[in-house]
């Protein structure tokens, strides 16, 4: 899968604003500040194809990348979780995303939902997993910010997660550094793998 040549294609904050599906699309979902447009910058090769940010909650729209050689759009979605935003904003990214997700010419091939390592997944984690269960979309965990934990750190939140993720025997989980890049490989085999069951 080549995603090297990915460009931003736009932007949407609101449900009627997105494109009708073209394509295979790639998703990225996760809370506020956990790593999505790093991951998307390490997959795609570019330093700054998606702005990163030390801010939560910077994503507020659902932003399409594409990559025309590998005929697929990637796209980010709005962080969920970040308690300092007004509740009709709430309201707009829980319409935004669900509408998304609810429409059925929708081609998603993946999603990839991602946790942060170092910490539990947050009820808003849970609620997306069991979401994706739920909708019985293909879905990987990614955990990021690995590079934060040491080895022992990494076999204690490993062992942990067994516990705290639902349907845990059935989920796939992939390391993500954006840091050292660990993971790429792994997740671009996936990508693979979902493209070729289009």
């Amino acid at each position: 899968m080549e995603l090297r040549d990915a460009e931003f294609k736009a932007a949407y904050g609101l449900l009627e604003q997105l494109p009708r599906p073209e394509k295979p699309e790639i998703v990225f979902a996760g809370r506020s500040n956990v790593g999505k447009s790093s991951l998307i910058n390490k997959l795609t090769g570019r330093r700054a194809l998606a702005r990163v940010s030390s801010v939560p909650g910077k994503t507020q729209t659902v932003n399409f990348y594409s990559a025309k050689k590998g005929g697929v759009y990637l796209v980010d979605l709005p962080g969920y979780g970040y308690a300092r935003v007004s509740r009709s904003e709430k309201q707009r990214w829980s319409k935004l995303i669900n509408g998304y997700f609810s429409d059925p010419e929708r081609d998603i091939a993946l999603v990839l939902s991602l946790v942060d390592f170092r910490h539990p997944p947050t009820a808003d984690d849970i609620t997306m997993i069991n979401f994706l269960i739920d909708c019985e979309l293909p879905f990987v965990i990614v955990l990021t910010k690995a590079d934060k934990l040491n080895k022992s750190e990494r076999e204690a939140r490993l062992e942990a997660l067994k516990s705290e993720l639902p349907e845990y025997d059935s989920l796939t989980l992939v390391t993500f550094s954006s840091l050292t890049g660990e993971g790429v490989e792994g997740l671009m085999g996936i990508i693979d793998e979902a493209l070729c069951q289009e």
